[in-house]
């Protein structure tokens, strides 16, 4: 039986090390018959939405969306 794993967030300072850590996640994933679609993922991305919450570069924040309801 296989299983799925829905989200995975990889940071990492530079692209090199990035792809060492991906690649180490991967083969664990495998090596306990966990696996990934790989075509429903985005890879080196720079910002990503996850949970309604914004995490880039900057940090992590709200969307301006949401806050603004809040604020209102």
């Amino acid at each position: 039986m296989a299983s799925f794993v829905d989200d995975i967030i990889v940071k990492t300072e530079e692209e090199k090390e990035h792809d060492e850590i991906v690649k180490e996640v991967v083969k664990r994933l495998t090596k306990n018959d966990l696996y990934i679609k790989l075509e429903k993922y985005k890879w080196k991305v720079r910002k990503i939405i996850f949970l309604e919450i914004v995490i880039g570069p900057e940090g992590i924040k709200m969307e301006k969306v949401k806050v603004k309801g809040v604020l209102d």
